[in-house]
């Protein structure tokens, strides 16, 4: 109730400045056009996905190239108070225009989506974007349906790997132990290899590794860095067992619908252009700059002083394992969830480029 309020209290607030903000406009200039107002919510705020991607181009690359034409007011699903696996289903009710959370975050409500990110099913940045892209059809598809909105973009934070308090060697080291999944596939996944998953949000992973709570925890590497893992873990393991954690972008069907063909064209050349390509294209960097300041090793931290933790490598032995619980494990239990059209349209466009093919029930 609390965080309706919160959101409540933003959209008045918003309106309210449009409105003055208009009335100036018009008042300056008869002959000034309207701009279309956006009320766009990102992602996590203290992350760098949020602050050095999405904040400049809602905020400043967008309005400026499109001389005024989109006039956006923007915060974050953290800063209004609100969850981020609530964020679509706010998306769908129009109580804003534009949203991005992680598609792991929704799968409740839309299991589709998990097939965009099973752990380890895109072992590097190369094949998580050709993922990415194949995804598109039917991560439109399940947006349209599920949400009432249209998707605008798919990018990665950092390949999500392991964190953990207590030594570790390699891959056959988490069983037995408790660890914070990034998802409900890597969940599976982590259950598959003896774990025990344990489901926490992300700003609860450092004060339940601090108090004993979980031994491990999996998320990207310089995403833990930013909030501070490094403080309360010792072991770092670059297996993407959690796979990217892929931040999809999607705007409200009733808003997209009511711009003009041209501001749809302008959006979403924009968008591919100025957000989800450098986005990708820092990718290739991130989780090498993450592991660097995490352990001290790889290179020179650029994001603050680099911490000591102990960098164990994945062997060949590990990688086979975790392949293996994917197809399985993770893999059936998936297509399960999800209805047959889904099933073709993954075995046709995702399973050429990871070499899997998803199964019939």
């Amino acid at each position: 109730m609390a965080s309706l309020q919160h959101l409540s209290n933003w959209l008045r607030h918003t309106s309210l400045g449009w409105t003055l903000a208009t009335t100036a406009l018009f008042a300056s200039s008869g002959s000034a056009l309207a701009a279309t107002d956006l009320k766009v919510v990102g992602s996590w705020s203290s992350l760098a996905l949020h602050q050095d991607f999405e904040k400049p181009f809602w905020t400043k690359t967008l309005p400026e190239a499109s001389d005024g034409q989109f006039n956006v007011q923007m915060t974050t699903f953290d800063q209004m108070g609100i969850a981020s696996s609530d964020v679509f289903r706010y998306l769908s009710n129009g109580l804003f225009d534009v949203g991005m959370t992680s598609a792991d975050y929704v799968v409740s409500d839309a299991p589709e989506l998990e097939g965009l990110d099973l752990p380890m099913m895109a072992p590097d940045v190369d094949t998580a974007h050709r993922v990415a892209n194949a995804y598109m059809p039917i991560a439109q598809r399940t947006m349209n349906q599920r949400f009432d909105s249209h998707a605008l973009a798919i990018v990665p934070y950092p390949e999500q790997i392991v964190f953990c308090n207590t030594p570790i060697k390699g891959l056959a080291d988490l069983k037995g132990k408790k660890v914070r999944a990034s998802g409900r596939s890597t969940g599976e996944f982590l259950q598959a290899i003896g774990a025990n998953s344990v489901n926490l949000a992300f700003n609860e992973v450092p004060g339940a590794m601090e108090r004993g709570v979980i031994d491990c925890a999996v998320t990207g590497s310089l995403s833990g860095y930013s909030a501070g893992w490094q403080d309360v873990s010792s072991y770092l393991m670059p297996l993407p067992i959690g796979g990217w954690d892929y931040v999809l972008t999607a705007i409200n069907n009733k808003r997209w619908n009511a711009l003009s063909k041209q501001q749809q064209q302008l959006l979403t050349e924009q968008i591919q252009q100025n957000f989800v390509k450098p986005v990708w294209e820092n990718a290739h960097t991130e989780t090498q700059q993450g592991i660097a300041c995490l352990t001290g090793q790889g290179g020179q931290c650029e994001h603050g002083k680099p911490a000591s933790m102990t960098l164990v490598e994945p062997s060949k032995a590990d990688e086979q394992h975790a392949r293996e619980a994917l197809g399985d494990h993770v893999l059936p239990a998936w297509a399960a969830r999800v209805d047959a059209p889904t099933r073709k349209a993954w075995n046709n466009q995702v399973g050429p480029i990871v070499d899997l093919k998803v199964p019939t029930p």
